[in-house]
């Protein structure tokens, strides 16, 4: 218990010394500076592998905030009206640039939480971000769109293999699990590629476990609030789903941040490593 509370109470004092609220700042801004560049390329993606737009729009509701998803699914209507070929180049682009620096930013929150100072040149820094970038988007793509997509891909093994009735139940089921098993995949590889410092497999587990649940629990916690109480409207205007979209951001970024802090002083505790 002793061992718990000064683990909890070394955490917290992390808050102030690694200023991870400034950090999580940072990383809402880059998140939404990708974010539009990112539904750019969705769109014009989705008219290339013939995906409704309303079915990825219902998996965005059950995590996003209503003003949030409000805000997402007006911009993509009006960039599906006006989507062409070149969209695609023109969002891959800006999507690796803006969310690399997002990524960016995680690299240098990681850095303060081992305590070490970025050696790898910027262009290596950069290449590292850009191949995260690439690794998030494709595998968060396939975690988010799973629970979507999943029951139309057990309808085809069912009649593919001609598995049982039972089987096409339990897939039912377990395609939400899958989908946070690659969820927390993706997250376990950010803590190992991300800090300037070499990170075994379980040292980045502990950290990729508490984000994987936390971010949906917040998620799922801030968007009923923001649902049942919270009136940004009211109070912002027009700019209500910006606001609520920033602070989703912002308390992604507090989650993916503790969690880097978390593998950083298991990792040191186990080696017995005084700061």
């Amino acid at each position: 218990m002793k061992s718990v509370f000064g683990f909890g109470k070394e955490l917290f004092s992390k808050f102030g010394v690694n200023d991870i609220s400034g950090m999580a700042a940072q990383l809402a801004y880059f998140f939404l500076l990708s974010l539009f560049p990112f539904m750019i390329f969705l769109v014009t993606l989705l008219g290339y592998l013939q995906i409704a737009e309303d079915q990825l729009l219902r998996m965005v509701a059950i995590y996003a905030p209503a003003e949030t998803y409000t805000l997402i699914r007006e911009n993509l209507s009006e960039l599906s009206t006006n989507k062409n070929g070149g969209l695609l180049s023109i969002g891959i682009l800006g999507t690796l640039w803006s969310a690399s620096n997002g990524v960016n930013a995680i690299m240098r929150a990681f850095n303060r939480a081992y305590d070490v100072e970025e050696s790898r040149s910027p262009v290596v820094s950069r290449m590292i971000a850009i191949f995260l970038t690439i690794s998030m988007v494709i595998v968060i793509g396939v975690a988010f769109l799973l629970p979507v997509f999943g029951k139309a891909v057990g309808v085809y093994m069912f009649s593919l293999f001609g598995l049982s009735e039972g089987f096409l139940q339990m897939w039912n089921a377990l395609r939400w699990v899958v989908s946070s098993i690659i969820f927390f995949i993706v997250l376990m590889y950010l803590y190992m590629l991300a800090p300037n410092k070499y990170i075994k497999l379980k040292d980045a587990m502990p950290g990729a476990i508490f984000a994987t649940l936390g971010w949906q629990i917040v998620s799922l916690l801030f968007s009923f609030y923001v649902t049942s109480m919270g009136n940004y409207s009211a109070t912002y205007g027009s700019l209500g789903g910006v606001i609520v979209l920033m602070i989703w951001f912002y308390l992604s970024g507090i989650i993916i941040i503790i969690g880097g802090e978390i593998n950083a002083i298991m990792r040191r505790r186990r080696l017995g490593i005084e700061l």
